[in-house]
């Protein structure tokens, strides 16, 4: 299993896009990873677009960036909740800063402009949000999987199998 031995925080809210949720999540188990979900509060039940649930793990104030390998933002209507928290946008500043894994997806681009890390990065996202990442300074494309360094961005439910390949190749080599 190619990723044995890594540790992945799975960021969710409510009004999360299911498959963005768990695709990835189930993508990365099967490679080895373990993978923790943080959510407002821990052992909280949240439940997906399409009323899929997910239960945290952890409360996003109790995660440490020195903890993880990667971490995984999912789409849907959750990110707009997520973005709120300034331990989350402390959290991706520290994954950024020091070039661990980041995976986005859909309108996830939305916490990662909050956090203000996007200036010069090579993304994608839903068509919806690209004026956005784009006036948060990045250079947009509308490509299934984009790969800028340590961040990998994705539009959308059927672009998943791409954005997972790389996803989880950037781990690899991290």
């Amino acid at each position: 299993m190619r990723l044995t031995g890594k540790k992945v925080i799975s960021l969710v809210h409510h009004d999360f896009e299911d498959l963005e949720l768990w695709y990835p999540i189930l993508r990365l188990r099967e490679e080895g990873a373990v993978v923790h979900l943080a959510g407002e509060k821990a052992e909280d039940e949240y439940i997906g677009k399409y009323g899929v649930p997910a239960k945290s793990d952890y409360a996003f104030s109790d995660i440490k960036g020195e903890d993880y390998d990667a971490i995984l933002v999912p789409g849907g209507w959750a990110p707009d909740k997520i973005r709120r928290f300034p331990e989350v946008l402390s959290l991706l500043q520290h994954f950024e800063e020091n070039q661990k894994p980041i995976g986005q997806i859909c309108h996830a681009g939305w916490v990662l402009i909050s956090a203000k890390i996007l200036q010069g990065k090579k993304v994608t996202s839903t068509p919806g949000i690209k004026d956005d990442m784009e006036n948060a300074g990045a250079t947009w494309y509308d490509e299934p999987v984009v790969v800028d360094g340590n961040l990998v961005s994705s539009r959308r439910p059927p672009d998943l199998p791409d954005y997972m390949r790389e996803f989880i190749k950037v781990i690899e080599q991290k």
